[in-house]
């Protein structure tokens, strides 16, 4: 059988429109839910290579749950978070000019009670705008076994909900921060496979369950913002630029690691994870 050019060229059309409609509809589906679920953006290998390379700088380093910035500090996290098709997605959501303000790996150990609370993101972080989106990828199975993520959808329409602040050592938030009164029977289960994200606006209300599993829940957290977006608690904080321009220079420049913990990355980390508590807590 001879395919002809023109039988090429019908393909990648068709291929183009499949793509363009799937874009459509994922910005139609995080505009009404405020986030959208399930997207592949790695194939299972990789992401267990990603896994493997996580695992290996904790035995060497120590935990690494809920440490910020982390890809200042290891080559893995900055080579997810700059993904181009993860900041094709962040490109339909805020636009063409993106900042990676913050990456964090959140772990969950098996059989354990940790546990997150219904909260918003962007309730302690200081920032001016809402044009943020976090990525949550997967690199090991987030099932409602394990404790993936739930999303209460349409919530980011009712902007800054009141957090009370808990007492609970098995909450992996900073401070424990909880929205009270969430309808639970409107929250959506969004489950993920290794190499599988999730994109979810800074206002929508999500939270997730203990890992009753015997698999550790391993996922990068990284968030994404325009940048018209400043800090209105101080003028220290720093962001990297990873598309488009940045013609407002409101953050200090954020340096992607090198090489794995080098010893001025190491420093500066520092400096980097106490300033994130001070601003979350102030």
């Amino acid at each position: 059988m001879v395919i002809s050019c023109w039988d090429n060229v019908k393909q990648v059309i068709h291929t183009m429109t499949l793509q363009s409609n799937t874009d459509t509809q994922r910005h139609s589906d995080y505009q009404q839910n405020g986030y959208v679920s399930g997207v592949a953006l790695l194939d299972s290998n990789t992401a267990l290579h990603h896994r493997r390379l996580m695992e290996q700088a904790e035995q060497n380093h120590g935990k690494l749950h809920y440490l910020t910035k982390i890809h200042t500090l290891l080559k893995s996290p900055y080579e997810l978070a700059t993904l181009p098709q993860a900041l094709d997605i962040v490109e339909q959501l805020i636009g063409p000019d993106i900042l990676l303000f913050n990456a964090t790996y959140i772990v969950k150990e098996p059989n354990t009670q940790s546990h997150v609370s219904w909260h918003q993101d962007l309730t302690y972080w200081g920032l001016s705008h809402d044009d943020q989106v976090t990525m949550w990828l997967a690199l090991s199975p987030a099932t409602e076994q394990s404790g993936c993520m739930r999303m209460i959808p349409g919530s980011h329409t009712q902007g800054r909900l009141e957090h009370t602040t808990t007492q609970d050592d098995n909450n992996v938030l900073f401070q424990g921060q909880t929205v009270q009164g969430i309808d639970e029977k409107s929250s959506v289960h969004c489950p993920l496979n290794p190499g599988e994200a999730s994109f979810h606006h800074g206002w929508t209300l999500h939270a997730s369950m203990p890992n009753q599993s015997a698999d550790r829940r391993i996922g990068l957290n990284v968030q994404y913002i325009a940048p018209h977006v400043k800090q209105t608690k101080h003028d220290l904080d720093s962001a990297m630029l990873v598309r488009g321009e940045d013609t407002f220079g409101h953050f200090k420049a954020d340096k992607p690691a090198h090489t794995d913990f080098a010893a001025d990355a190491l420093a500066e980390h520092v400096r980097l994870q106490a300033l994130y508590r001070a601003t979350a807590g102030s």
